[in-house]
């Protein structure tokens, strides 16, 4: 009887070597994944990782522009209330959004600032990797996954 050996699955070297010869900016997710463990938190990561901070923070800077222009242009009188409720309405949400992305602009820059002082990618709690998996998920991120659920559970157990 003919015996089979098994192989374990092979990183496709072709895309785990990719990053090589590309600039950070023009890397892809999957580049940035398939990148040696031993390679973690290296320059090339850090600069895609300020990139796409960067590019998070342009888009929300632009969102922030087109919503003080719409509220502006939505500031037609409306007899009937039930559609004036409607429209405040939607102004609240926009306006809660907004003040979400304000809170994240704080977190995005606090992030540039550990990239530039070599903490990017490092729990704050334990020191260990984040991971970069993580954070391409939460670029913001400052907890290890481990971390952030016992964080979580202590502020279920005991409340803020």
């Amino acid at each position: 009887m003919p015996t089979t050996t098994q192989t374990t699955p092979k990183r496709d070297t072709k895309l785990a070597n990719a990053w090589k010869s590309k600039p950070a900016d023009a890397l892809t997710d999957d580049e940035v994944l398939a990148m040696p463990e031993s390679e973690y938190m290296n320059d090339v990561q850090l600069a895609f990782f300020r990139n796409k901070l960067v590019e998070l923070k342009k888009g929300i800077h632009l969102n922030a522009d087109a919503t003080t222009e719409n509220l502006r242009e939505d500031t037609v009188v409306v007899p009937d209330p039930a559609d004036r409720a409607t429209i405040e309405e939607e102004h609240a949400l926009v306006l809660r959004t907004r003040d979400r992305e304000r809170k994240l602009l704080k977190k995005i820059d606090q992030s540039i600032a550990r990239i530039d002082a070599g903490d990017y990618g490092y729990c704050d709690e334990t020191g260990e990797p984040i991971g970069v998996g993580r954070l391409l998920a939460r670029p913001t991120a400052t907890l290890s996954l481990e971390a952030q659920q016992r964080r979580e559970l202590k502020q279920k157990m005991f409340g803020d």
